[in-house]
């Protein structure tokens, strides 16, 4: 229980965090980038309240699940669900494909297994 309360407070930080940036950082390097890399440890974070003792296949299907939210936004998914107008959904799904942001994806994704590694270790020392 205890570490699925890490992972919620550790979500709700995150969230936190990425709203932030969407609505005051207007610059060429956090908002584009940063913003990308930080929401695929949100996802994580998030599911690992529902999964507390994590999968091998978790950081996979994430990064699995952001490309293919990206190749939505390439076939314009909002427009075709007549969502254009709703400006919840267009920054939820977002609409402008850049292969950047998979690298981005690819990064964030990069951290959680170090991460993963590091807690792994620690467990093994402890």
């Amino acid at each position: 229980m205890k570490i699925r309360l890490a992972f919620a407070a550790a979500t709700i930080i995150l969230v936190f965090i990425e709203v932030m940036i969407a609505l005051f950082v207007h610059d060429r390097i956090v908002r584009p980038y940063v913003g990308d890399i930080i929401v695929v440890i949100v996802i994580y974070t998030f599911m690992r309240i529902w999964i507390p003792q994590g999968h091998k296949l978790l950081i996979p299907a994430i990064f699995i699940f952001s490309v293919l939210v990206e190749l939505l936004q390439y076939i314009n998914i909002v427009g075709i669900l007549g969502l254009s107008d709703s400006r919840f959904f267009r920054i939820l799904i977002g609409g402008v494909c850049d292969p950047k942001d998979i690298v981005c994806y690819a990064i964030g994704c990069l951290i959680l297994v170090g991460c993963e590694h590091i807690s792994k270790k620690r467990e093994k020392t402890a």
